[in-house]
Order: structure tokens, then sequence, then C-alpha cells
């Protein structure tokens, strides 16, 4: 497995031009992504842990070069609470994309000043001024039910649509497809990536309260209608509980939208990325 010291090496001596970007998988749902203009680092769990079967990639301490740390929604596994004050210390620039709903709790349990935080909810746009060309589009996540707070209307789940130095980027967080996704991405191609879940649900891990995704086959049919330049499969390998075979999605894939390209691989593994 690669160190620590390899991945950030390795993440720091990249220099994409615009339309190109790379990406390091972490592990379940989290990735880095450097684009020409910043470094993205998406739902990073990296808790040591004895349900984990692999253990993290990095220290929080070890994350001095994200400029934008994103969290689907508050489990553990997607927004790390014992994760995230040290990555606010370790890169004291960094913001903090999270839904709306969360960001004052969020910033005083984690001792980070409201103004680090993006708080965003369905159909709401962020773009930053000092980036040229940067902007997070949030979209609702179904996980495993659209559900809006009654009081306010807010999400509890997102997915987060990024343009970043001339790459589009698709994070789905955990959601379960629902009448509407397929079109709301549909009308903001092209991706250049997706990044999707494929652990799927049933009745066992639900009455356990294990909150399921997509199925392989269902991700395989988002990928399919949405035709991203690259479709990457996870959230199927960090629990034993809570797994799945990514080489059912890809065997899925491959016979159903011949011509779609996938990658499946290693953690800490760098995957370059072409506009």
């Amino acid at each position: 497995m690669i160190d620590s010291k390899t991945l950030i090496n390795d993440v720091a001596a990249y220099s994409p031009k615009a339309g190109e970007a790379a990406f390091w998988w972490l592990g379940q749902l989290g990735y880095i992504v450097k684009t020409a203009s910043v470094t993205l680092c998406f739902d990073a769990y990296l808790a040591p842990s004895d349900r984990r079967t692999a253990p993290p990639l990095l220290a929080p301490s070890e994350m001095t070069f994200v400029d934008y740390v994103f969290g689907s929604h508050d489990h553990s596994d997607h927004i790390d609470h014992t994760a995230w004050p040290g990555i606010a210390k370790a890169s004291p620039h960094a913001r903090f994309v999270v839904p709306e709903k969360f960001v004052a709790r969020l910033g005083a349990e984690f001792g980070v000043a409201p103004e680090r935080f993006v708080g965003l909810d369905d159909a709401k746009v962020f773009t930053d001024p000092s980036i040229p060309g940067f902007r997070i589009l949030a979209i609702a996540a179904a996980h495993e039910f659209l559900a809006p707070d009654p009081a306010t209307g807010l999400h509890d789940s997102l997915c987060y649509i990024v343009d970043s130095g001339g790459v589009r980027i698709y994070h789905s967080g955990d959601t379960c497809k629902y009448e509407g996704l397929e079109t709301k991405l549909l009308y903001n191609r092209p991706f250049d990536v997706m990044f999707l879940p494929i652990n799927g649900r049933d009745a066992r891990r639900y009455a356990s309260r294990c909150i399921g995704n997509m199925s392989f086959a269902e991700a395989a049919d988002l990928a399919g209608a949405v035709a991203p330049g690259l479709a990457v499969p996870g959230h199927y390998e960090m629990f034993a509980s809570n797994s799945e075979d990514p080489k059912k999605f890809t065997d899925y894939l491959t016979v159903k939208y011949p011509g779609q390209k996938f990658w499946v691989g290693g953690h800490g593994v760098k995957v370059d990325i072409k506009s």
C-alpha cells in the first residue's frame, strides 16, 4: 500500500494545466482531486478504527495542501469529526463545504471560524472570486430518502458538481437514485469524472442503521446515461459488513454501455483526468 510520504509527494509534484486533473482515492468515498487551480478533498475518512479493512492513508496533520474540503453528509466516514479540526489547523486557508443545515453546529464543535464554511443546499451555487472558473453546485442526495427538514427545508445529504481548472467533477456523496437526479446531471453535462457509491442497500443493513446507496447496477445505469469521461465506483471496500464487488459494476457497465471508461484500483494511486 502507498505510504503517506509517497502520496503527499505525488500530490505536490503534480502540476496540471487547464483541462487536466488527477485524483487519489483515500478509501470509501474519499478522494483528493488536484486541478490547475485548486486541490480538493471529498469525504475523507481518516479516523483509525478496528472496523476498517485498510488503515488511513494520511493523518489530518499531513493535510497541509488542501484548498476546499467537502463533506456530503454528517456520517463519520464522510465528515470525519476526529479529522476536520486537524485539517483546519494543517491547512489554515482551507474552506469547508457542507450542507447548510450543519454549518453552525460543526463550526462550534470543530472550533473553525464561520467564514471558513460554505453552507449549501439543493440547487445552491458557490463561486470563489479569487479563483476564475471555480464553481460548486449542490444537488440534494437521497440517503436513503430525500429528507428536507420540515422546519427549514434544508437537506441532510448533498451531491456536489465542481468546476475547477477546466474540469467538471461529480461527487455523489451517499445517495440512491431518485426521480429527477438523472435529469439534473444530464442538464449539467459534460462531466470529466463521476464518483459513485455502489454498495447498495437491503433490510439487514437498514435494520442495523446502516443507511444504503445505489446498487452497482443503479450506479452503472446512471453513469451510462450521463456518459462521463471516467466513471469511478467507491464505497464498497472499507467495512466488511457493507461491501460490494466492484467487478459487478464494471462487468455490467461494459456489457450495457460499451465504450464507457471506468477506473477501479487501489488506495493512493494517482489517476489522470483530461477534459
